[in-house]
C-alpha cells in the first residue's frame, strides 16, 4: 500500500472486527476483507442479477458483477490518487450490492412492498445482512466478520428508525456525521458507473438513440470532440470512445474538487473527516450535468415501455413468489424453514433477495405452470 494520508482508514485508526481474528498473513486487514467478500456465495450469484435488462434479455448487458468490478476499479483510481485506502475501497465496492434482489430495482420495490409492516427490504441493508450474518463459510463465526469501516461504507442510506438498532454502524445516520473518504468515494464512484454504462446498455439495446443524447451537454460535447478527432470511426467504438472520456471526465473533476475540499477543511485525521461536512463531490458544472444524465436515463431508459414491461413481469413474480412462500412455509427449501420462528418472514425475504433472475423464473415455474416440479 502507498502512503496514507492521515485521515484515510488505515489498520492503525480501523475500529476492527466484531469477532477476533488471527491478523491476517502477507495482506492487510482490507485486502483480507475484499477477498472475503470475492469469494463469497452472494459475490458468485451477481453475475446473474442484472441492472436494468434481465439476465436472458442479451448476454452483453451489465450484471451486478461487472457492475461491481467497475465501480471498484473507479473508487480504487480516485483513492490512490487522493492518498486514501484504496483496498479499502475496492472492498466496499465489491461488497456494495451483495444485497440487490433479482430483477434490480424493480425487483427490491415489490420485495419492500411484500415486506411492509416486517419491517420493510432495502438492499444497502440486506448487504450487511449477509456479510454480517447470511454467508456461512467460517467456523468461529457467522457472516464474513469484516471490519467495522468496510461495513460502514456499504450501508449509504438509513432511516434514522433503523440507525437505532444498528448500534455503532447507525450512529453517523443519528448524529449526521459522515463517513469515511472512502465510504464517500464509493458512493459516487457507484453513480459515475452506472450513469454511463446504462447510457452504453441503453444505445446498445436500441431502447436509446444518438439523436436523443444530443441534447444531454457531457454526452453531446464528447461526442462532438471524437467525431472531429475520428471522422470515420464506426458506431461502436464511438460510443465507448464518447463514453470512456465522460467518465474521464467526471473522475478527474471529483479528484480534483474533493482535494481542494480537503485543503480548504484542513482534516488532520479521521475523527476530522467523520464531523466535519461532505469532501467528496463533483465542481458545480459537473454536478449538473452528472444530474442531467440521470433524469435523461430516468425519462428515457428507465421509464421506456419495454422496460416497464419487463419491469411488471419482475414484480408480479416477487409478489407470488413471496405469497406463495407466506402461505406455506413448506414449499420453502428446509434451511428457510423454522416453525414457530417469529423472524419467518424475514427468512422468506433472504431467499426470494438471494436469487438470481433466472432462478426467481424458474422458481415462479416450478411453483404456479402446470407440469413443471
Amino acid at each position: 500500500m502507498f502512503d496514507l494520508a492521515p485521515y484515510a482508514v488505515s489498520a492503525a485508526n480501523s475500529r476492527g472486527r466484531q469477532h477476533a481474528d488471527e491478523p491476517p498473513s502477507h495482506r492487510n486487514e482490507f485486502q483480507r476483507d475484499r477477498d472475503r467478500i470475492v469469494h463469497s456465495t452472494a459475490f458468485r450469484r451477481l453475475e446473474y442479477k442484472t441492472q436494468v435488462f434481465v439476465n436472458h434479455e442479451g448476454d452483453l448487458f451489465r450484471t451486478r458483477l461487472t457492475h461491481s468490478l467497475e465501480v471498484a476499479q473507479i473508487a480504487r483510481c480516485i483513492a490512490r490518487a487522493l492518498d486514501l485506502n484504496e483496498d479499502l475501497a475496492e472492498a466496499i465496492s465489491l461488497a456494495h450490492d451483495l444485497g440487490h434482489t433479482p430483477f434490480g430495482h424493480a425487483g427490491q420495490d415489490a420485495l419492500n412492498e411484500c415486506m411492509r409492516g416486517h419491517g420493510g427490504f432495502e438492499h444497502n441493508l440486506q448487504s450487511l445482512r449477509i456479510v454480517d450474518l447470511l454467508e456461512e463459510r467460517y467456523a468461529a463465526f457467522d457472516g464474513l466478520n469484516l471490519c467495522f469501516e468496510t461495513r460502514e461504507g456499504i450501508i449509504k442510506h438509513c432511516s434514522l428508525e433503523k440507525a437505532r438498532r444498528l448500534g455503532e454502524l447507525g450512529e453517523r445516520f443519528i448524529n449526521r456525521t459522515q463517513s469515511s473518504l472512502e465510504g464517500q468515494i464509493c458512493n459516487i464512484a457507484d453513480e459515475i458507473a452506472y450513469n454511463n454504462h446504462d447510457l452504453d446498455d441503453g444505445l446498445r439495446s436500441g431502447l436509446i438513440l444518438f439523436d436523443q443524447l444530443e441534447g444531454v451537454s457531457l454526452f453531446a460535447s464528447h461526442l462532438a470532440e471524437v467525431k472531429t478527432s475520428y471522422p470515420n470511426l464506426g458506431e461502436r467504438r464511438l460510443v465507448h470512445e464518447t463514453i470512456r472520456r465522460m467518465i474521464n471526465a467526471l473522475v478527474c473533476d471529483l479528484i480534483e474538487t474533493t482535494a481542494g475540499n480537503i485543503a480548504r477543511q484542513k482534516p488532520e485525521d479521521l475523527g476530522d473527516v467523520r464531523l466535519g461536512t461532505p469532501l467528496v463531490g463533483f465542481s458545480e458544472g459537473l454536478h449538473a450535468a452528472q444530474l442531467e444524465i440521470k433524469q435523461f436515463l430516468r425519462r428515457h431508459l428507465y421509464q421506456h415501455f419495454r422496460v416497464l414491461r419487463m419491469t411488471g413481469k419482475a414484480q408480479r413474480i416477487i409478489r407470488d413468489l413471496f405469497s406463495a412462500f407466506t402461505s406455506d412455509t413448506r414449499l420453502l427449501p428446509p434451511q428457510y424453514q423454522a416453525a414457530g420462528d417469529p423472524f419467518q418472514i424475514r427468512r422468506v425475504a433472504d431467499y426470494i433477495a438471494g436469487m438470481t433472475d433466472r432462478y426467481a423464473i424458474k422458481e415462479h415455474r416450478r411453483l404456479f405452470a402446470v407440469g413443471d416440479t
